[in-house]
């Protein structure tokens, strides 16, 4: 039997990020040698972001914000747990450095700064409210299939700004209309629009994959407008997420990339999570996608002098536990998730919404 996205699943529950119902914990690459001249910290905060939490930091050491290192950014609006570095010659300062938001847990030397996206995940941990009966037994049915199957690796909205439209200006910059001094601020709303492009390019496949669930491949075709044959080979793939001849793959939960070219084997890989397909970051010394592929990333590939990337396009949840507090209708959920991935894709899911734009 093959999986049928969970799109009518209808669950209403309630969920505030906030330190008591939103737990996010890094999960690091690799041990840390315990020697060497970059001292990392084990950081809690909350509350805050975290260019806030390491201008805390680095202004009490009395170094500048450069000079430190970090893997990813966390949530602003959760109780997150991450790994931070600087040079271990400043480990007594930090012995007096108390703030009501930050603490540090722990602490040792490592032989490396740390760089972004050095990470292998994150542990989230989330508190749904308002969780009936009727509703504990519908998100339970849907995390055996999100466990059995994966979810669509959309850029999370905070990716996007307070408002959701960091990325026009991000688009103006790209085309000239707008001008900002600081390189950093310029390269994020840059960098939002380029996730924004992606996030277009996966709502379209999300779109064709939700169609060949009802209808043929030249049915499908004919309501997307795609070239004749553009779906050949999809209909029979047993995964949610159908391959086309040309998608880029990358061994999964890491690995090289190549093309797709046999479509049926590289179908049954996909399945058994041997690999993934990826999508588009668009950008500077990226490979593009091929043949039928190409011709439905094409439409959100655009020129941008920043570098480019592939993406997972569909990724595994994993460590999946839960528990429900009848009493309080509380449904408590934790998982983990590989770097770069936000838990509002599994609580999307969980809601019954496909992530069409």
């Amino acid at each position: 039997m093959k999986p049928i996205y969970p799109l009518n699943v209808k669950n209403e529950f309630v969920f505030n990020p906030s330190p008591r119902d939103f737990t996010v914990e890094e999960i690091p690459l690799y041990p840390f040698t315990r020697e060497g001249e970059h001292l990392v910290l084990k950081v809690r905060k909350k509350e805050m972001t975290t260019w806030e939490m390491l201008d805390a930091i680095s202004n009490h050491v009395g170094i500048r914000r450069r000079e430190m290192g970090y893997a990813g950014l966390k949530d602003k609006y959760a109780m997150t747990i991450q790994y931070i570095s600087l040079p271990a010659k400043f480990e007594e300062k930090l012995d007096a450095f108390s703030h009501e938001k930050i603490k540090i847990l722990d602490k040792v030397r490592h032989n490396n700064k740390i760089r972004v996206g050095h990470l292998k995940g994150n542990r989230f941990e989330i508190r749904l409210k308002k969780v009936l009966g009727v509703q504990k037994d519908k998100i339970d049915s849907v995390l055996k299939w999100v466990k059995a199957h994966g979810v669509p690796n959309y850029f999370g909205n905070q990716r996007f700004g307070t408002e959701g439209n960091n990325w026009e200006d991000g688009k103006k910059l790209i085309e000239g209309k707008l001008k900002i001094r600081d390189r950093k601020t310029r390269e994020f709303l840059m960098g939002s629009y380029q996730s924004y492009l992606f996030n277009g390019w996966l709502s379209r496949r999300m779109e064709l994959n939700l169609l060949l669930q009802e209808f043929s491949e030249a049915e499908t075709e004919k309501l997307m407008k795609l070239p004749e044959g553009t779906l050949k080979g999809t209909k029979e793939q047993g995964s949610f997420f159908k391959l086309l001849e040309g998608d880029l793959m990358m061994h999964y939960p890491y690995g090289r990339l190549f093309e797709a070219d046999e479509l049926s084997k590289e179908a049954e890989r996909f399945e058994t999570k041997d690999t993934a397909p990826t999508g588009l970051i668009p950008g500077t010394r990226v490979k593009r996608a091929q043949g039928s592929a190409r011709v439905i990333e094409e439409v959100f590939d655009e020129e941008i002098k920043m570098n480019g990337a592939r993406r997972y396009a569909w990724i595994q949840v994993t460590d999946i536990t839960k528990n429900y507090v009848e009493e309080k209708a509380h449904y408590e959920l934790s998982f983990t998730l590989p770097k770069g991935s936000y838990a509002t894709n599994v609580l999307d899911v969980l809601r019954g919404r496909a992530g069409l734009s």
